[in-house]
């Protein structure tokens, strides 16, 4: 970005707006420590501004037909295309994503509101069979409410757009609180949408720190909903504040994901997928595959053949389409991966190669071999890019050590052998199983989402516009009915 940082505004009722006490913070690019602008600092009565406008908002948009959702949720996907290298370039120094990975996170931004604008015509109603023979019963779909999203800074646009698109195409109002670390992005998607025609209240962006502004959104007794994508620590406090008004929850939370290699597959071309599943954006990816489960006797061939693909990958420029990964996204994220690191290696894990920042935030691709299954590196999430590898007798014992983790998020499993592969997915207790690759793996209509800590319900496609609707069942009498009295 080019130019004198500029001050963003939180966006309520269709404009930035300053903050009530007029504190910002500020945004700095991972990569070069620039600050990239200063973001508004929330706190109570931006907080209530915001609720304001949203149940204004909400009032004139679930009123709309569907096809006029539609038809604007439609507008807004176009017009992030007309905005394309603004919000690319904004991903690659907000976030450090790379190029192909900023890319990636516009064009799924243009999907997924257009996937969410077929979804506004498909709030289908049921009719009931019932006893009596003069009364109808019928049930129907109503949007919640106002929807607060809690958006993470590791996919900032991506993620954001499919966080609200869904409970838009419901009805439903939205207010994202997006992380901290990368405020001006959900900014410019506001503008962006309102630009498109969104109407003013029905998308409001409150940026600042959990403790000033979060926490009272997460409880505010006029939010109705609440998406969240983040760490499982922030999730259960979020939906600890949320269970005392009983606010409708999805939570996508952490995972430390499985990949199985079964010996059927070609060792090469396995470390090859798996490490695309490791260390796309560093690891900071909560779908990463990081602990990898290789059937005998293949287990220590393919540790050193990821070791070697880990050794080969380009950390250059963000700009540059040979560079995998960029920044870990602040220095407290390295320090916690170099923790991890540490604490395999004492206890007897071998580490290939890696272990150490390679330059500013940038952690070197770490492949750790026959790590103990107890311990931080196992237990956490250690968001960055570190592999684990063991290697398993038989598939019983590989699906066990997948099983191994208090988080379900993701799964995948690499084999030619459709019986086999099946039988994993079919047993190993997470949200979802890829056969035939890695475990980080999306799409606008799949239900994403994980069993234990991994988090509670399901995001995407008719899943998301289900959990964010209530249930209404009406009756209807059409005839004369006999009284007890």
């Amino acid at each position: 970005m080019e130019g004198t940082p500029r001050t963003y505004g939180h966006f309520i009722h269709g404009r930035e707006v300053p903050a009530a006490t007029g504190e910002t913070f500020p945004s700095v690019a991972p990569m070069t420590d620039a600050v990239l602008g200063w973001a508004a600092r929330g706190a109570h009565d931006d907080v209530e501004r915001a609720v304001a406008s949203a149940h204004q908002g909400f009032a004139s948009w679930s009123a709309r037909p569907p096809y006029e959702r539609e038809k604007i949720l439609l507008k807004c996907a176009d017009q992030i295309e007309t905005q394309f290298d603004n919000l690319l370039n904004l991903l690659i120094d907000e976030s450090g994503s790379t190029i192909v990975k900023a890319r990636y996170e516009v064009n799924y931004a243009v999907s997924v509101l257009r996937a969410a604008a077929g979804e506004a015509r498909r709030l289908y109603a049921d009719t009931l069979p019932n006893e009596k023979p003069h009364r109808m019963s019928l049930v129907v779909r109503e949007p919640i409410g106002v929807v607060l999203v809690i958006s993470p800074f590791n996919a900032p646009l991506a993620l954001l757009a499919k966080m609200i698109a869904f409970p838009l195409a419901a009805g439903n109002a939205v207010i994202a609180k997006p992380s901290e670390e990368t405020p001006l992005i959900a900014i410019e998607l506001a503008r962006t949408m309102s630009a498109a025609g969104l109407p003013d209240g029905v998308f409001n962006v409150i940026t600042g720190f959990g403790a000033e502004c979060g926490e009272q959104l997460a409880s505010h007794p006029l939010i109705n909903g609440i998406a969240l994508t983040g760490s499982t620590a922030t999730g259960v406090k979020v939906g600890q504040l949320a269970a005392q008004s009983m606010k409708r929850m999805q939570l996508e939370l952490g995972g430390k994901n499985p990949l199985l290699i079964l010996n059927d597959v070609d060792v090469r071309e396995a470390a090859d997928i798996a490490a695309v599943g490791a260390f796309t954006h560093g690891g900071q990816i909560c779908m990463a595959s990081v602990r990898i489960v290789v059937e005998a006797p293949n287990g220590r061939s393919f540790a050193e053949a990821l070791a070697g693909k880990a050794e080969r990958l380009y950390l250059g420029d963000l700009r540059d389409e040979r560079t995998a990964y960029g920044p870990l996204i602040n220095q407290r994220a390295v320090a916690k991966v170099v923790r991890h690191v540490q604490a395999a290696r004492s206890a007897g894990a071998e580490v290939l190669t890696g272990g150490d920042v390679h330059r500013g935030l940038v952690f070197q691709p770490t492949v750790i071999y026959n790590p103990p299954r107890s311990g931080p590196c196992w237990d956490e999430e250690t968001f960055g890019p570190v592999a684990m590898v063991l290697e398993a007798a038989e598939l019983e014992e590989m699906i066990a050590i997948a099983n191994d983790s208090s988080y379900g998020l993701s799964a995948g499993v690499l084999t030619r052998d459709l019986v086999r592969g099946m039988t994993a997915a079919r047993r190993i207790r997470c949200g979802a199983v890829h056969i035939g690759t890695h475990s980080f793996q999306s799409d606008p209509l799949a239900p994403v989402g994980g069993f234990g800590m991994s988090g509670l319900g399901r995001s995407g496609g008719k899943y998301s516009v289900e959990h964010f609707t209530e249930l209404k069942w009406i009756s209807l009498e059409l005839g004369e009915t006999p009284r007890p009295f």
